[in-house]
């Protein structure tokens, strides 16, 4: 049985699972960022500020993005709280304002992140998701580019 865009229900549901634990990881992913951005201190202030602020904006769009994916599919996003924290691997960062900690913590919740998109997107590949394979696609490049650039600001 396939759904209203043709999908299998099987496999979209399955993907509506990793969708919504994507969800659940950017969403926390996006508040570390507000954290970041709002508490960071230092010679790094102004470059870190920014580049956070950077970062939160486009996980902001993100969320919003999967959100709607998983309507696309014909399931429900989580949009609570409470169902995230129970899913989430990217944990609450509290209080960090050293900008090397802060960057180190971006990397480890974008490592999580695309190890995550990478699943999805054979997920969806196996499903002949188009739509979902794109997204994926599209997160996967630029996260890449981010970490190369995150990790070239640690060295």
């Amino acid at each position: 049985m396939k759904n209203i865009i043709g999908i299998d229900k099987k496999k979209a549901d399955d993907l509506i699972i990793k969708l919504n634990d994507l969800l659940a990881n950017y969403q926390l992913f996006y508040q570390n960022l507000r954290g970041l951005h709002w508490n960071i201190k230092g010679k790094e202030f102004f470059e870190l500020h920014l580049k956070f602020e950077e970062l939160y904006n486009d996980a902001i769009i993100k969320v919003d993005e999967i959100a709607e994916r998983i309507l696309t599919l014909e399931g429900e996003p989580f949009h609570t709280f409470s169902d995230y924290l129970k899913i989430t691997q990217i944990k609450e960062e509290k209080s960090i304002i050293n900008g090397t900690k802060g960057v180190e913590v971006v990397v480890k919740n974008f490592s999580t992140l695309i190890r995550k998109e990478r699943i999805i997107l054979s997920l969806a590949s196996n499903a002949d998701d188009e739509g979902t394979v794109s997204l994926m696609s599209d997160y996967i490049s630029q996260t890449e580019k981010t970490l190369w650039m995150l990790n070239s600001y640690l060295r």
